[in-house]
């Protein structure tokens, strides 16, 4: 599959506004894939498709998750935005028949990270946070860490989440803790703070 038909797929599924994010979201993951020597391809792929189900029919996203052997049933306890990357990553699977891993887990943890999350994944999660559209406090720090350190810069990115939801009084999926609590021992462990 190519990014350009990907996107063309997106499209197909989403309103202007949404694919228009979608295409920065592309625009921003190639970039960075090239700044931190990662596949570009993988990167292209996932990002144009990681909004995929965004705009689905929620009875939709929830029946996906209902039936799948491998979707954890705990989503359906959290706000209903968190379904639509792991039900994308799904239907990208199936119904376009993409097998990497690479590519799936970006799509479906773009939303919340994940502990150990691989490169492609880093750059879609760090590309949809930071995407030029973007226009509240915390996304210049994170779009200047963006350039020298993907690590710092997903932690960070993790940490206002957090600290944003907190703030609203939302409730935060495991994974998002899991991803911010290992990525700060890995910046522990290479000398940062």
């Amino acid at each position: 599959m190519q990014i350009d038909f990907a996107l063309l797929k997106s499209k197909e599924v989403l309103p202007t506004k949404r694919y228009e994010h979608v295409e920065r979201v592309t625009h921003t993951a190639l970039d960075l894939a090239k700044n931190f020597q990662a596949n570009e391809h993988g990167v292209g792929l996932a990002a144009a498709l990681h909004d995929y189900a965004k705009h689905m029919d929620r009875g939709l996203l929830k029946h996906w998750i209902e039936s799948s052997v491998d979707l954890p049933k705990d989503l359906l306890n959290y706000h209903h935005e968190l379904w639509h990357g792991p039900v994308g990553a799904k239907m990208v699977e199936k119904w376009f028949r993409l097998e990497q891993p690479d590519i799936l887990n970006a799509i479906r943890w773009h939303t919340t990270g994940r502990a150990n999350m691989g490169l492609v994944e880093k750059i879609v999660f760090l590309a949809d946070y930071i995407e030029p559209n973007r226009q509240f406090e915390a996304v210049y720090e994170a779009r200047e860490l963006a350039q020298t350190d993907l690590n710092r810069a997903c932690h960070y990115a993790l940490k206002q989440s957090i600290l944003f939801l907190m703030e609203k009084r939302q409730p935060i999926y495991p994974d998002t803790f899991h991803a911010y609590n290992e990525l700060t021992n890995v910046l522990k462990n290479n000398g940062g703070n």
